[in-house]
């Protein structure tokens, strides 16, 4: 597995497994450990899946050392805040029966993101957490962030895959040494991305699935990237993308199809905002 450095040291795995929309505990789970089992070593979670615990129990069934694993989940918005975020991350680490995180990250930009900031800053300063960051902010919020607190995020996550390819974001995140994360990298099969001709050609030209050209587009990217499946083949598929290399001539055919926007809403649209605000979980 091939590792990216972090602006504070930590190595973290450029292939995860991510666990969004996997809500049913025991698919979850078994989805988990069939990932550990194919050798994936970073998985990502957040409290608003609803799924830490399921996350947890398959990470203790492995009997995979906790030091060779890369943990990530998220804060919540309705836990922002100093003392939310106090309490959402202790409640995050009891589900996932951990002793630290290697990374806590800001679900979105909205709500007390300041005072989350600075309590996951103390998280981190005491050894609890190896590395904070955030996800789904917008470039000038990201800078803003980084100007009037004493940490730069490590990670970013945010939407990234070959129809929303972020490159003017990516710019920001290098010049402020933020590592890019990829959400949603399989753009979630919208955009018939699984039928796209490029791709569709790319994937017959290295004998390769569509699902790992484009995973193996965004690690050369250098990005970190984290697909999802609840299929064993699929998992162990999309783990298998180091065995070939992607030309500079295919890059730029990738890069042809981006057309530099979200396949979901704004968070800049009030209403969104609004959304996100009345958004209560039980968590």
């Amino acid at each position: 597995m091939q590792n990216v450095m972090l602006n504070n040291g930590v190595e973290m795995p450029i292939l995860g497994f991510g666990v969004w929309q996997i809500p049913n505990a025991d698919e979850c789970e078994q989805s988990v450990y069939e990932a550990l089992m194919a050798g994936y070593r970073l998985i990502d979670t957040a409290a608003a899946y609803l799924n830490e615990e399921a996350v947890g129990r398959a990470i203790k069934r492995s009997g995979i050392p906790r030091e060779e694993l890369f943990i990530t989940t998220k804060l919540w918005v309705q836990d922002a805040g100093f003392q939310g975020t106090k309490k959402a991350f202790e409640k995050s680490l009891n589900r996932l029966q951990l002793d630290y995180l290697d990374l806590y990250l800001i679900h979105q930009p909205f709500g007390d993101i300041y005072g989350s900031w600075r309590a996951m800053e103390e998280l981190y300063a005491e050894g609890k957490i190896r590395a904070i960051g955030v996800s789904n902010f917008e470039p000038d919020r990201l800078v803003d962030l980084i100007l009037h607190n004493e940490i730069t995020p490590a990670v970013h996550q945010v939407e990234t895959h070959p129809f929303f390819q972020q490159v003017e974001s990516a710019q920001v995140m290098k010049e402020y040494n933020v590592q890019h994360e990829s959400w949603g990298p399989l753009a979630q099969g919208k955009n018939n991305i699984f039928q796209n001709q490029v791709l569709i050609s790319l994937a017959e030209k290295h004998h390769k699935s569509v699902s790992q050209v484009v995973l193996r587009w965004l690690t050369q990217r250098g990005v970190v990237t984290i697909p999802k499946s609840i299929h064993k083949e699929r998992i162990v598929e999309n783990f298998n993308i180091f065995d070939f290399e992607i030309s500079q001539e295919d890059m730029e055919a990738i890069a042809t199809l981006d057309t530099k926007k979200s396949l979901g809403p704004s968070k800049r649209d009030p209403e969104r905002v609004k959304f996100f605000a009345n958004w209560k979980m039980d968590i």
